[in-house]
């Protein structure tokens, strides 16, 4: 028990704790005399003062990302973070203890402290492996899963990895095979970098040793060389000393694909934590694309290139071969004439050194020309180099958005109905050569649904469209990229230089559109409401309904079947929130308040932390009375806004209720909210 004054104070458990219950809460109390009667304990010094303290809390995870921020209160007290339990000793029943509360504290804090300095050894120990100088705590970022529920993870560098990895390899089978197709080219890459290949890597350096993929629990922390403590209930079952020398650690590695992930979670431990750790393949290969892009960010091409030379993967290539890949085109001067390289160029900012390129980059497949391939080549090469600049900009440009909405922007970017929009608004479309009547019709009638699209003053679906892009449409912008690259002598910065500005406006958190089939299961999940698709074709036309708990709240229609879900998730979100509008006026009309939205309020500016890519909102209990029957709490709120700062600090009013009350202070600070940025 810790006092007041830093004091460790011990109940004298042979008087104390054998004491009912019962009793105790009357100490509690006060109630000294009391216990006199009712108990029959004679205590020596009646009115003895108590002793007030607190017991002395377990050991924290302060790894965890609760702890991350606890500087920026630290004005306020302690009483308001932590509610802390307070109980009342007679001294006569308690004995000092030799060890002052300050240094218990301190020992608390040591499991924690020696887990980083094991994982940061880790990190040092494969940084002298790999051999190149990059910071340790990098690495460390690398190695560890989200399922540690740290402070930091290596999704961030994986997503970037991964886009980097994609295009230095799709670079080298292009240059190095000029002879093979696009369809040949993605399966030999496929060979060179799918998971199953890049797991294989890992396992061959021994990856799995270093990576961290257990959340710590600091109640099973040992210090090296001591054995660690069991429950009562395995104490039994535990082998000597001696066997557990000769025991060997295994780190069982189970493939995704084999249907056992959902009985272990990354980390998870089976039965004897010291002979087993799970984890999957996939969490192998993510290491690897993370090591890449953490490699990336620290040192560059050449860092990155080392990394993946050491790991396994080898992307050298002769510079005489790729000397005899950038021959120039040889095209006939019928088909040169054909083209309208003012207005495509133009249109591009960018003159040609060899047009050749260009005209292979807009050439389908439909449209067989002697001396003129089609796009498909450019197009494998275009692809890998704009998703890798774009996941680029996206990572240095957000680089305090977390993993998942980071992999959103990168969606909503980097996708075939994107592109097919910015061709069609910078006129690209009307170069393309092909001799498909059917293919023209497709691009007329898209044409047309973006042409409406772009009416509508600020809005910009970024691929979440209602009309389905022809795939010609992205595949051209992808080819035109890649005939860039090479008409730059492999410049990537000239391909950005000139795709930044027909890509603008770029997708951003504020404007990021959430696809309407992941917002309906969102907000089913949570709801608890059971969501159900029943999709049927009549003819050329598919149908999909929405059930929700059996009952139908959306239809709709389309050739597609994708697009009939999209159509009929977005009339019923359209139904639900009609619905749920409806109930909150009855409700203002019922009480007669101006908070009838409070239901929603705090999920509203959850909404808007999330959009605007802030911290979530900060709740501070301002007070709390009243008899037991009918409390009253009251709180109060605020936001870390990333452009202004702190909010001002919002007070609801008092409320029967902790929900009710952050509901009403959340509605002040919305109020607040729009008056700043209206």
């Amino acid at each position: 028990m810790e006092s007041d004054n830093s004091m460790l104070i011990c109940p004298d458990y042979r008087s104390f704790l054998s004491l009912p219950a019962q009793l105790r809460v009357h100490m509690a109390a006060g109630s000294l005399l009391l216990l006199s009667f009712r108990y029959g304990v004679d205590l020596v010094y009646k009115q003895q003062p108590l002793i007030r303290g607190r017991g002395v809390s377990y050991c924290k995870n302060l790894l965890s990302p609760r702890f991350e921020h606890s500087e920026a209160h630290e004005g306020e007290s302690e009483e308001t973070h932590d509610k802390t339990y307070y109980v009342f000793l007679p001294p006569e029943l308690c004995l000092v203890h030799p060890l002052p509360g300050s240094l218990v504290r301190g020992a608390q804090r040591l499991p924690s402290i020696m887990r980083r300095v094991e994982s940061m050894l880790l990190a040092v120990q494969l940084k002298n492996m790999i051999n190149y100088p990059v910071q340790a705590s990098k690495i460390l970022e690398a190695l560890t899963a989200a399922s540690c529920q740290e402070t930091f993870c290596y999704e961030r560098a994986e997503l970037l990895g991964d886009a980097y990895l994609k295009w230095v390899v799709s670079r080298f089978l292009f240059l190095k095979y000029p002879q093979k197709h696009e369809g040949q080219l993605t399966r030999m890459r496929q060979q060179m970098v799918s998971n199953m290949v890049l797991y294989q890597y890992a396992l061959s350096k021994g990856l799995q040793s270093y990576i961290l993929a257990d959340r710590f629990a600091p109640s099973r922390w040992a210090a090296p060389g001591v054995l660690p403590v069991f429950d009562e209930d395995t104490k039994d079952e535990e082998s000597s000393l001696f066997d557990q020398e000769k025991s060997i650690c295994k780190i069982e590695m189970m493939d995704v694909t084999d249907g056992f992930e959902d009985e272990m979670e990354d980390g998870e431990l089976e039965s004897d934590s010291s002979s087993y750790r799970v984890l999957s393949s996939k969490t192998l290969a993510d290491v690897v694309e993370a090591l890449i892009g953490v490699y990336y960010v620290e040192g560059g091409k050449n860092a990155a290139n080392h990394l993946m030379k050491w790991i396994g993967i080898h992307i050298e290539i002769d510079p005489d071969e790729m000397e005899c890949t950038t021959k120039p085109s040889n095209v006939p001067d019928s088909i040169l004439r054909s083209v309208d390289f003012d207005a495509l160029e133009g249109a591009l900012n960018l003159k040609f050194k060899d047009k050749g390129l260009l005209i292979e980059a807009i050439t389908h497949a439909s449209r067989p020309s002697s001396g003129v391939s089609c796009y498909q080549r450019l197009e494998f090469v275009g692809d890998a180099v704009l998703d890798h600049l774009i996941t680029r900009h996206l990572f240095f440009s957000y680089t305090d958005l977390p993993p998942g909405r980071l992999t959103d922007l990168r969606a909503a970017a980097v996708n075939n109905e994107n592109f097919a929009r910015v061709t069609v608004k910078h006129n690209l479309h009307l170069h393309l050569r092909h001799g498909s009547s059917a293919l023209e019709k497709q691009i007329k009638e898209f044409v047309k649904e973006v042409q409406e699209e772009l009416l509508k003053p600020g809005f910009n679906s970024f691929g979440l469209g209602d009309c389905k892009a022809p795939k010609v449409l992205g595949d051209i912008l992808e080819s035109i990229a890649g005939a860039i690259f090479l008409d730059s002598g492999k410049n990537t910065a000239v391909v950005w230089e000139v795709f930044q500005p027909l890509l603008h406006p770029m997708v951003t958190p504020e404007t990021l559109p959430m696809h309407p089939v992941r917002e309906l299961q969102e907000r089913c999940q949570q709801q608890a409401e059971g969501l159900e698709y029943r999709a049927s074709r009549a003819g050329n036309l598919a149908t999909v309904e929405v059930f929700i708990d059996g009952v139908q709240v959306g239809t709709a229609q389309n050739p597609q079947k994708k697009m009939a879900q999209k159509l009929a998730a977005r009339n019923a979100l359209a139904a639900l929130k009609e619905k749920e509008v409806g109930k909150i006026q009855e409700k203002n009309d019922e009480n007669g308040t101006k908070n009838g939205n409070q239901t929603f309020t705090r999920q509203t500016l959850n909404d808007i932390c999330l959009r605007r890519n802030w911290p979530m909102p900060f709740y501070r209990c301002v007070s709390e009375g009243g008899p037991a029957h009918a409390k009253r709490f009251t709180f109060a709120v605020r936001v870390n806004t990333t452009d202004k700062g702190w909010t001002g600090e919002c007070v609801g009013e008092p409320m029967p209720s902790v929900k009710k009350a952050k509901d009403s202070a959340a509605v002040l600070l919305l109020e607040l909210i729009n008056k700043l940025y209206s």
